[in-house]
């Protein structure tokens, strides 16, 4: 009798029942961020490292995106805690653009990103969600629910880009 072995199905991260000691908020947060990982490898499994930088009709490269997700992880985060930008984060944001990276070494930066993510997005989990924040040199009005939200919507959206870039690059391919 032959046996096959059938993959178990994708789950996503909101139904794998994860999280239970993080309050709703964070907990959607931390599934956010997991998404985006899984689908970031998913989607640049099996790319060069000359494709994820490359720009296929004008549009942005993978690589950039890579190390915006990460960095701006980071950045969005130190506001929701209260702080400030430090002159290595700004460098960082500096270097996003451009850079010889392999796909190794981004994807590595964006798990090690998200992993200290998901650790400051546990504290800020139990939060006054309302507390103000302020937002850079101008200080623009946020809160800290409402960095914390966008630590998830500007991840999500630029791992669609990265997406379709991917889709892209392959049906460039032939």
């Amino acid at each position: 009798m032959s046996t096959s072995h059938t993959p178990a199905p994708y789950v996503e991260p909101w139904l794998r029942g994860t999280h239970g000691d993080v309050p709703a908020v964070g907990r959607a947060v931390l599934h956010a961020l997991e998404l985006a990982l899984d689908d970031l490898t998913k989607w640049t499994q099996g790319l060069t490292d000359a494709e994820v930088h490359a720009q296929p009709l004008g549009l942005t490269a993978i690589s950039y995106h890579l190390k915006h997700i990460a960095r701006s992880t980071d950045r969005i985060l130190s506001y929701a805690e209260g702080k400030q930008l430090s002159a290595e984060q700004l460098a960082a944001m500096k270097g996003e653009q451009g850079g010889e990276e392999t796909l190794a070494e981004l994807l590595a930066e964006v798990e090690i990103s998200l992993s200290d993510a998901g650790e400051r997005v546990r504290v800020l989990a139990t939060a006054d969600f309302n507390t103000f924040r302020g937002v850079g040199r101008k200080q623009l009005p946020t809160s800290i629910g409402g960095a914390l939200i966008h630590v998830a919507d500007h991840a999500q959206r630029h791992v669609g880009q990265v997406v379709t870039t991917a889709k892209v690059l392959r049906a460039l391919r032939g």
